[in-house]
């Protein structure tokens, strides 16, 4: 009996060590995926390694008993059980136009929530899982912006930058999109599973390339990235270090000829020096939500609206709007050693230690002055560091 397009394909991709640029090299010496049963293993033995060969002829012997075709028959009654999955073959209509534009791109995407989410305009927000409580504050206020004006928030699922830029979205009640280093059957970080339900059921989606049951390994983010990259006409990186997954999809990005934003940070940040990085190879450097609208406004038809000078960082990520409660400007009252305090932290990461030697004060004066601080909303502590945060105003 024939197999169906999705058939084939999923057989095909659930071959030994074949892979994306397994399966691209094959459809260029086959016209459709379901010729492959049709082709004797031996003349593919050229293109496919010599486990997928025998896996191939395994099964061509026995179509039901074999192991591929176990798992054939197990992906198909799984999808079969779900209603809510789509399987986009490279060939579908909902299949989204910019992915197809990059090499090699997923000869078949599994999507939970809605499909036609894959095709707006969108902007990939990527950064550390462990960031600093600005940088994850920065995620979520551009992220909010951007979907606030129409982009689709596209990020990886993971801890940290991406999952800021997600809640983000759903907090602009914006769509969002997650794509998934795991098979579809599996969220990754589970702790993120009413995210992810979060993302469906406002009309966002989940999206993976990997066959089902695919467990998280490290090498399968690196690929994921390009998709990331791949679905969104810019990618903005808030927080990387040099040496990290979000500079591959910058990377991917700039192969794919799409825009790359970074956020600048402070020069003691070592989470910074990811973007500096960027910024230095030609990344366009952000201060403001707007500046990439400006630059993405054609995937929108976006008419430019014009922004009042900002007085505090929420103003310029929520121009002409109040906003939300949990950024609302406060009115908060501090004696002179407070002050003081804040004046010696600066802007930058500090060490309790070092903010000891430009205060004058004793490690456990420092300690309670700092926690009082913290109660205020208007430092926290990052590792061994505090940190400045909050936009405030302060009176005597």
């Amino acid at each position: 009996m024939p197999l169906s397009p999705l058939a084939a394909t999923l057989l095909l991709l659930r071959l030994p060590e074949v892979g994306v640029a397994g399966y691209w090299q094959l459809l260029s010496q086959l016209e459709c995926p379901s010729q492959l049963i049709n082709s004797p293993p031996a003349d593919l033995a050229s293109f496919l390694k010599p486990a997928a060969v025998e896996a191939l002829k395994d099964y061509l012997a026995n179509p039901d008993g074999s192991e591929l075709g176990c798992r054939l028959t197990a992906d198909l009654a799984y999808i079969e059980s779900q209603p809510e999955l789509y399987c986009l073959l490279y060939d579908d209509p909902l299949y989204p136009r910019l992915l197809r534009e990059i090499p090699r791109p997923p000869p078949l995407l599994f999507v939970r929530g809605d499909p036609a989410s894959l095709s707006l305009p969108q902007l990939a927000i990527v950064g550390s899982r462990n960031p600093s409580g600005g940088g994850a504050e920065n995620a979520e206020r551009f992220a909010h912006y951007m979907a606030e004006r129409g982009f689709a928030i596209t990020s990886g699922l993971a801890l940290g930058i991406d999952a800021a830029a997600h809640r983000g979205a759903l907090r602009a009640r914006g769509k969002t999109i997650a794509v998934m280093g795991t098979g579809i059957d599996r969220i990754y970080p589970s702790r993120h599973r009413a995210l992810a339900q979060d993302i469906i059921d406002t009309g966002g989606a989940l999206v993976s390339e990997f066959p089902l049951g695919t467990a998280s390994h490290a090498c399968n983010f690196p690929q994921r990235n390009r998709i990331i990259s791949g679905l969104s006409g810019g990618t903005l990186v808030v927080e990387a270090a040099v040496q990290s997954g979000s500079l591959i999809t910058a990377s991917y990005a700039l192969q794919h000829d799409r825009e790359v934003f970074a956020i600048p940070g402070s020069i003691h940040n070592p989470l910074a020096r990811g973007c500096h990085q960027l910024i230095r190879q030609g990344a366009t450097l952000v201060e403001t939500a707007q500046d990439i609208v400006d630059q993405l406004a054609g995937l929108l038809s976006y008419k430019r609206q014009e922004i009042k000078q900002p007085l505090l960082q929420a103003d310029f990520l929520y121009p002409n709007e109040q906003p939300p409660a949990s950024i609302t400007q406060e009115v908060i009252t501090l004696d002179d050693p407070e002050k003081q305090l804040l004046q010696a932290l600066g802007y930058d990461p500090l060490p309790v230690d070092l903010l000891a030697e430009r205060t004058g004060l004793d490690i456990g004066s420092l300690s309670a002055q700092l926690i009082g601080l913290e109660i205020k909303g208007l430092v926290q502590q990052v590792g061994a560091s505090y940190v400045r945060t909050g936009a405030v105003e302060l009176v005597s």
